[in-house]
């Protein structure tokens, strides 16, 4: 059921009742060894992830409004598969030569559009539901995903999306890394990251990087500094500098631990060029990460920025290349078993990307590569 629900999305299909895709090569079930399931039969299989019961734990409204609904025992089987389908894939990288032995864990949720009676509003003045994506970025492969309603807040519990990823890493990766924006500023998963236990793990202490959640506080500490403390490492098409300074901050918000080791804080400063000005009438904007390494302040913000090259293109591939972009149910965890089927659809796609083809055609954009080898 899951290999047949993975070529439909690989094919172009986009919800179960596409199957009938299948069925237009009289050879397909020849290959496969067994005839592609009937819609009704996929459905079922889908529908078999949500447990009423874990339904059931949901709170009230009044008693809290947004929940994260926790992943019944189907769903954390098809976690474990997609750790072992990353696990396999990672060996045959090593067997062409191409061993990964670092691996920058990217994190970053997602709005999936739905009008559905279960979808509920998202900040972004729609309905649908929020997913949480962890991917490797140097192999191009999802690690984990958690799914979540379309009201809860990004910096909502980030840290099981994260633990299983790294869980998810093969045990060849002698280095991890994390990045996230600022919804990965969170207290339990910065404490879990920067953890001494960390260091006695497979892979080592985790190096990680976070923009800052803007507080108040923060927010002026970095506008507080003096034009010597600028440091310039970048420069926009447009002209706008790019400079960064370290800020001198010990954390005050409510719930953040003021530890005897305090992380570091680094300032982005985006200097327009004189005449020039943001669309807020602005000529600069101040911004800030949290981090553990001692790199460069220049080196780490350029380092830090390129997670929007990864994770969110792995968003656009699944939501627009493939079928991730459907809710096709009503039930919670049946939308979770299709979105996670859709992540490890992206990641056989991508392996054959990366182990198969031409170093020109192993960027190509899902829809391209599907009329390139699929069809």
């Amino acid at each position: 059921m899951a290999e047949s629900a993975i070529l439909l999305q690989a094919l172009g299909g986009d919800c179960p009742e596409a199957v009938h895709l299948l069925d237009k090569d009289p050879l397909l079930a020849s290959a496969l060894g067994y005839t592609p399931p009937k819609v009704t039969a996929l459905r079922c299989f889908r529908e078999n992830f949500h447990d009423e019961k874990l339904e059931a734990s949901r709170p009230s409204g009044d008693e809290q409004k947004s929940f994260i609904f926790p992943s019944s025992q189907p769903i954390e089987g098809l976690q474990n598969v997609q750790a072992g389908t990353v696990g396999r894939i990672a060996q045959k990288y090593a067997e062409e030569g191409q061993a990964l032995m670092i691996a920058t864990v990217d994190q970053d949720a997602t709005i999936i559009e739905s009008h559905k009676k279960a979808a509920l509003a998202h900040y972004d003045r729609g309905r649908g539901c929020q997913p949480m994506v962890a991917i490797w970025a140097e192999a191009g492969l999802v690690l984990a995903d958690e799914w979540g309603d379309g009201n809860v807040p990004a910096r909502q519990a980030p840290l099981t999306c994260a633990q299983w990823a790294f869980a998810a890493l093969p045990t060849s990766v002698t280095k991890g890394y994390f990045r996230g924006d600022s919804a990965c500023h969170e207290n339990d998963l910065i404490s879990w990251l920067k953890s001494p236990e960390r260091e006695q793990e497979p892979g080592g202490a985790i190096g990680f990087c976070v923009s800052a959640h803007r507080s108040g506080e923060l927010h002026n500490a970095t506008k507080a500094l003096s034009e010597t403390q600028w440091k310039t490492f970048g420069k926009d098409s447009e002209g706008t500098l790019r400079q960064w300074a370290e800020v001198t901050f010990v954390p005050g918000e409510k719930g953040e631990k003021k530890d005897s080791k305090p992380l570091r804080y680094v300032g982005l400063r985006l200097l327009k060029p004189q005449g020039s000005l943001f669309s807020d009438g602005r000529d600069r904007h101040h911004h800030a990460v949290v981090t553990n390494l001692d790199w460069d302040g220049g080196k780490l913000l350029n380092w830090h920025r390129e997670k929007a090259g990864t994770v969110e293109h792995v968003h656009d591939e699944v939501k627009n290349g493939l079928a991730g972009g459907h809710v096709p149910s009503q039930l919670m965890g049946a939308n979770a078993a299709w979105f996670k089927l859709n992540l490890i659809t992206y990641n056989l796609l991508s392996a054959i990307k990366g182990l198969c083809l031409d170093p020109e055609e192993r960027t190509a954009r899902l829809k391209k590569f599907r009329l390139l080898v699929i069809h």
